[in-house]
């Protein structure tokens, strides 16, 4: 491991890369911090797992368990934590919220989304859409440089719209788009604003208050946590939205979009995740991940034969890379990075507009390496060695 990192490693709170893998596969998901995994654990263990809303001590638990949660998300999200709901992961709350939004939209009306975006920020939309008879349409971004210009987006703004979605950053290039004159485009025509920062959270603070969205998920499986998904939504939007539940559910509040029994034990975990971010400060675990993320961009983007694609520099972005190797399939290269023990991922990742806009959807996309906490220096130099040694033989 080098010394020469101006941040301290925090290998040592992530016991599942303990086998010697470079995982940059983070974007799909990332290891599990050490007391992340105690928390879930230990609440499994304790016999709190009930249900809230009872007069007994485990029922009490659970609802201090919930609110406790409620509460430390919300500071990591910068947030109202009566807004904050759980769920099982961001696309099926999404559906769930999308299914609700098509109950209110009629023929006519609007939804504006974006190229950039997951499928998950888009399929569940243009379904709400086919559903209600409204309109769904989607601003491109730059397939030169993965920006996505706010102009684009603003010029689909209309009277008719009702609903902006907008990516945090994208999971694919690591663009992180300037919201904030679309979201007051948005609301300059009463519309309301949904953005998906599921790629964003683990890289960037985030102030929702600020930012000035109407709801926003993430998922904490993303940022050091156990599978599991969030949603913000403003309090008032959350009562009034036509969800889908069942009769005894709560009429107004988080418990009214949480569908079911809640997973308490990832509750425990992602409470846990998110005070690991807040005690660690998610501007020194950003510079830390770019000081990583660096050396593997710059020596990506200078192997003849690799082509990078998304941002050309640090500015705007996420420590996220897709590229390709010059006759070597994706696949191929994800293959020979694994019998290295390097981890990445291949294809289109969920991003299938940004993969068709770049003209890669029959060529089996990119490949997407990404950076994280417990990524370092070596790991760079190692993914950087087989890749150059690919580039040549090819």
């Amino acid at each position: 491991m080098s010394s020469g990192l101006r941040h301290p490693s925090l290998r040592h709170r992530f016991p599942g890369i303990a086998d010697g893998w470079a995982r940059f596969d983070a974007p799909a998901g990332t290891q599990m911090v050490d007391t992340a995994i105690e928390a879930a654990s230990t609440w499994m263990a304790s016999g709190n797992t009930a249900a809230g809303g009872g007069p007994f001590a485990a029922a009490v638990e659970c609802d201090a368990l919930l609110d406790r949660a409620r509460a430390i998300v919300g500071r990591l999200l910068g947030a109202d934590p009566s807004g904050v709901c759980f769920g099982p992961n961001m696309t099926s709350m999404t559906f769930a919220i999308s299914r609700a939004v098509a109950a209110t939209l009629r023929p006519g009306d609007r939804i504006v989304g974006t190229r950039l975006d997951h499928d998950a920020n888009i399929t569940p939309w243009r379904l709400a859409c086919d559903q209600s008879g409204a309109e769904h349409v989607l601003a491109s971004f730059d397939p030169a440089t993965g920006e996505l210009p706010p102009e684009n987006v603003i010029a689909l703004i209309d009277e008719r719209t009702k609903w902006v979605t907008l990516p945090g950053a994208s999971n694919l290039l690591g663009t992180v788009p300037d919201l904030a004159p679309i979201i007051a485009a948005a609301h300059a025509v009463g519309a309301r604003v949904y953005v998906d920062a599921v790629h964003l959270a683990p890289h960037h603070p985030i102030d929702i208050t600020s930012l000035g969205c109407d709801a926003l998920a993430t998922s904490p499986y993303k940022w050091y946590g156990p599978h599991s998904g969030v949603v913000w939504m403003e309090p008032d939007l959350l009562d009034s939205l036509p969800v889908f539940k069942v009769r005894p559910a709560p009429a107004v509040g988080p418990r009214r979009l949480e569908t079911g029994m809640p997973n308490f034990e990832a509750i425990a975990g992602v409470e846990a995740a998110a005070r690991f971010l807040l005690e660690e400060g998610m501007d020194k675990v950003a510079a830390a991940s770019d000081d990583v993320f660096r050396p593997l961009l710059e020596g990506l983007q200078s192997l003849p034969g690799v082509t990078v694609y998304g941002p050309p520099t640090m500015q705007g972005r996420t420590p996220t890379v897709a590229f390709r190797i010059e006759g070597v399939t994706p696949s191929e290269t994800a293959i020979a990075l694994a019998s290295e023990k390097v981890a990445v991922w291949d294809g289109h990742n969920y991003a299938v507009e940004v993969v068709h806009a770049l003209g890669l959807s029959e060529r089996g996309g990119v490949v997407r390496a990404g950076v994280v906490r417990y990524i370092d220096d070596d790991d760079v130099q190692r993914l950087l060695r087989v890749v150059e040694r690919l580039a040549t033989r090819a």
